[in-house]
């Protein structure tokens, strides 16, 4: 049976309460602009970073399209992405809430070590913790935690548990450090020669083996092109770490990880956001990298 009728419930719900909502399609990815707003040729919505003149009545553009106007929720063209939906979204910043997603137990742990108690809502994996006030969305700010605010979109999960209370300080300067680590060396654009045995002497595995481990990662990375891709690389990069913890090395993990990067910053993160993300992700096996 379709889930159509009871996910417009939650989001006509959340439209009532000044939270905009969206439909997820599988994946708990947005749904894809129309052909009429392919690579953002009508302009984007006038609430993304570039304003323009979108006035598509499809829920185009992702966050951008959450709406809190139940005549367009309930609309003919919105019918169809309820009818192939598998979860509701929010914007957070619509909201006025800034969402800190917490991956797994570590970050869970992290939390709770360092911020102040909160609203939260179990996840999958993890918690969000939801405090009142917006600011700069940000992803992998630290191992298993993303910032979700302006320009992104968090799944409705429910209603959680305990009292939302202010944004603290804290959370803004995990973004504002983000923002001012400096690139490590050189640029995306001058990347070195892809890895190989020359620079990888002490690697215990085939060529073929580590360039088709690299490849999945990748594409997984160039998939996010709504949110998450900084996290996809962190996770990428632990995988790798993971994959060569046991070569006694140098494995020159450091070149796998400059094309990370170079897919991540592709898809729109901060490259030196996406190089701190690959270098936690590589740090999972210490010393492997020369």
């Amino acid at each position: 049976m379709s889930t159509a009728p009871a996910l417009l419930d939650i989001a006509l719900m959340l439209a009532a309460h000044g939270i905009p909502p969206l439909p997820l399609r599988a994946g708990k990815l947005p749904f894809g602009n129309c052909p009429d707003c392919a690579d953002n040729a009508c302009g984007s919505r006038p609430n993304m970073k570039n304003p323009g003149p979108c006035t598509c009545p499809q829920p185009c553009h992702g966050w951008a399209a959450a709406t809190t106007d139940p005549s367009v929720l309930t609309s003919r063209p919105w019918a169809s992405a309820w009818r192939r939906a598998a979860a509701v979204a929010y914007h957070p910043g619509g909201a006025g809430v800034t969402v800190v997603d917490l991956d797994d137990p570590a970050a869970v742990d992290w939390a709770r070590a360092t911020l102040p108690a909160t609203l939260t809502v179990a996840t999958t994996r993890g918690e969000h913790w939801v405090y009142r006030g917006v600011m700069r969305s940000a992803n992998n700010v630290r191992p298993g935690v993303d910032v979700k605010s302006h320009m992104q979109y968090a799944r409705w999960l429910g209603h959680g548990t305990g009292r939302m209370t202010m944004l603290p300080s804290f959370v803004r300067a995990l973004v504002v450090k983000e923002d001012t680590t400096p690139a490590r060396e050189g640029v995306v654009s001058s990347l070195r020669a892809p890895w190989d045995r020359s620079v990888a002497t002490g690697c215990r595995h085939t060529e073929r083996y580590v360039r088709t481990g690299l490849e999945r990662g990748l594409a997984l990375v160039r998939a996010r092109t709504e949110s998450g891709a900084g996290s996809q690389a962190f996770g990428t990069a632990r995988f790798l770490a993971v994959q060569h913890a046991a070569c006694p090395g140098p494995c020159a993990l450091d070149v796998l990880g400059e094309e990370i990067v170079a897919a991540a910053v592709a898809v729109g993160v901060p490259e030196g956001y996406a190089r701190r993300a690959v270098t936690n992700g590589l740090a999972m096996a210490v010393g492997r990298a020369a």
